[in-house]
């Protein structure tokens, strides 16, 4: 299927989610009388953007390939010149997916290594987290992997997302399921910030869709009661099942849910990346997932086409969790390039608003001073034989 360009369209987050995004706000303007780090000298040398990320602890494998295809990006553009004749540097440092590590690796990152940018940060309690220290160190922070609506309620000075927001994706998950006569949908989600965060959201999605909201249960991160959350969901008949989870418990509930629904499953983007196929293997198959990006295996744009040439150069696969981070690293290298070889944080900022509607080759994103969130698109993809999506 060929995937247009697409443009974000307004998001009316909820009173709620306003408030936890002020507070945190707030926090941010009242650090900001403390002094700041200077920026780091424009010149020659290598332009450091920071990433905060997982690369242990149970979120780690998961998040792996994203990571792999951002590099690939960056490296191909290094490979081309760099920024003006200067190379992108990532420098790395794991927060074992914890918000506290997250936040001591930002100051870290800013105060100590003089990092122009964060990037690719994952988690919605670990995005919150930071954002008062962004307001307070005046620190772009581009592409998160959350979708959560609480980090979009008020627009944050120094914050750009690329991803479409978990609103975006429940509504076109249930209206996919009113489509095809389900009206009975049933929720497990998991049992923390993200979840019990997400869960009003989509009870209201799903009323506001004209369906009905079967039952709900929570569901541990570990997983290790997927099978107590399937049986009472199964005593509530429903005709479908919406996940609201990443990481093990996905693994744990695909097959508790198979033992005891044998329902459909829809899930978030997060929900089904390739570490997750690959543990479930062929009980993969039927599963419904919200995409926020095209296609990688089908080569029908530009982006595309560079990105399965990218991967074959690098020696990866070519996956939906390789493109995520290769998307995301190509708009941090547009935001970079329109900045300049002296760019400096704000110059970033000031840059990244003025993207206009960029188009990446076949696949669009809109910024401006006004709107910071630069993608709203979503697609359903089925996972076939052999964990192959088929659309």
């Amino acid at each position: 299927m060929t995937t247009p360009t697409v443009f974000p369209t307004g998001q009316h987050p909820t009173q709620a989610h306003r408030r936890s995004l002020m507070l945190a706000l707030a926090g941010g303007m009242a650090l900001a009388s403390l002094p700041a780090r200077a920026q780091p000298a424009a010149g020659k040398s290598d332009i450091l953007i920071g990433r905060s990320t997982a690369l242990s602890g149970g979120m780690a494998p998961f998040l792996s390939p994203i990571h792999e295809g951002q590099d690939a990006a960056i490296e191909d553009a290094n490979a081309r010149g760099g920024i003006g004749g200067r190379k992108i540097r990532l420098v790395t440092l794991d927060d074992g997916f914890d918000p506290r590590r997250a936040l001591d690796n930002a100051k870290q990152l800013s105060e100590k290594d003089g990092v122009l940018a964060l990037f690719g940060v994952s988690g919605t309690s670990q995005v919150m987290t930071l954002l008062p220290y962004l307001a307070q160190a005046k620190l772009p922070l581009i592409s998160v992997y959350t979708g959560s609506p609480a980090i979009r309620a008020q627009q944050h000075p120094y914050l750009f997302t690329t991803r479409a927001s978990y609103a975006d994706e429940l509504v076109k998950i249930v209206r996919n399921l009113v489509a095809v006569q389900t009206s009975r949908i049933a929720v497990a989600y998991e049992n923390n910030d993200f979840g019990k965060l997400l869960l009003p959201l989509v009870e209201k999605t799903i009323a506001a869709e004209g369906a009905a909201l079967a039952g709900s249960h929570a569901l541990a991160s570990s997983g290790d009661d997927a099978n107590d959350a399937a049986k009472a969901l199964a005593a509530q008949k429903p005709q479908a099942v919406l996940l609201v989870a990443a990481g093990p418990s996905v693994v744990a509930y695909v097959r508790a849910n198979r033992a005891h629904l044998g329902v459909p499953i829809y899930t978030l983007s997060l929900g089904a990346g390739t570490a997750v196929l690959k543990a479930l293997g062929d009980d993969a198959r039927g599963l419904a997932v919200a995409r926020t990006g095209p296609s990688p295996s089908k080569p029908t744009i530009a982006l595309t086409r560079d990105f399965q040439a990218s991967m074959k150069r690098h020696d990866k696969p070519v996956d939906y969790d390789r493109y995520t981070g290769y998307m995301d690293a190509r708009v941090l290298i547009e935001g970079l390039r329109a900045a300049g070889p002296s760019v400096t944080r704000a110059s970033l900022v000031q840059a990244m608003e003025g993207l206009g509607n960029l188009d990446l080759g076949g696949f669009g994103y809109q910024f401006s001073a006004q709107n910071h969130h630069g993608s709203n698109y979503v697609d359903i993809a089925v996972v076939g034989s052999g964990g192959v999506y088929r659309q």
